[in-house]
């Protein structure tokens, strides 16, 4: 059940250019969190009215802290930006459905990440009972990798060259030659379209978390839709609303 809360910030550090970690102390969203959704952060100053949809990087249930790693790349997350410790930030969530950890139990899972798509992977990987490979791509400048490492094996593929495989993360799983039963993706619409095609090559189940400007984060406004091979009964037409629906999908439910 999704709440409305005002959380308090515990910290934020800028851990890449333009990327930020900010922790947060919230009293229901942490507990009902599942790795693979997100929650809508409000700026705070009244004249942007529209939230802003942040995946969920890390979440502690215990201690009812959420780990929100994102980019800035306009005027509401610059303004996040300026957050520091004891401030406080309104956020709705937890929001949309997550990747399917029971079903992907004791299985070797490629869990692939690309750009501002890598964050929600860490949870992902924690929460994952069986053998996840993290395979991260990144432009150039690495972040996260550490937390990575303890999490599963990591794989990396830079454009640049400047560490791991140079190139993309298909290279990089064809560079080694790496095998899995699952694959949970989350990053550009070119990379998951090419991890679509892969899977149905290989006949592996891939489930893909869609990027998409949302407005409501509801499914109330469908302002994030995207094609899908059914019918969806609330549109009525070939329509998925990526906030409602999603963000993850299986790959072969969406048209990439």
């Amino acid at each position: 059940m999704k709440v409305k809360e005002k959380c308090t910030v515990i910290s934020q550090d800028c851990i890449a250019k333009d990327i930020y970690s900010l922790w947060l102390q919230t009293d229901k969203i942490a507990a009902q969190a599942k790795p693979g959704q997100f929650v809508s952060v409000y700026c705070n100053d009244g004249g942007h009215l529209l939230p802003r949809p942040i995946s969920l990087c890390e979440i502690d249930a215990q201690k009812g802290t959420l780990r929100l790693v994102y980019r800035v790349v306009g005027k509401g997350t610059e303004m996040f930006s300026a957050l520091k410790a004891g401030d406080s930030v309104e956020v709705l969530g937890p929001l949309g459905n997550g990747f399917p950890i029971e079903e992907a139990k004791n299985k070797r899972v490629f869990l692939i990440g690309g750009g501002i798509g890598v964050p929600p992977m860490l949870e992902t990987a924690k929460q994952l009972t069986g053998e996840p490979v993290l395979v991260m791509g990144y432009r150039d400048e690495l972040f996260l990798t550490e937390e990575m490492k303890k999490a599963g094996e990591l794989v990396i593929a830079t454009e640049d060259g400047s560490a791991g495989t140079k190139g993309n993360v298909l290279d990089a799983i064809r560079e080694q030659n790496l095998k899995a039963d699952m694959i949970f993706a989350c990053g550009p619409k070119p990379m998951l379209r090419a991890l679509k095609a892969y899977g149905l090559e290989k006949n592996i189940p891939c489930y893909v978390s869609m990027e998409e400007r949302m407005a409501c984060g509801v499914g109330a406004c469908l302002g994030c839709v995207c094609q899908s091979t059914e019918v969806d009964e609330h549109s009525q037409v070939k329509n998925k609303r990526v906030c409602k629906d999603g963000p993850v999908f299986l790959s072969t439910e969406v048209e990439l």
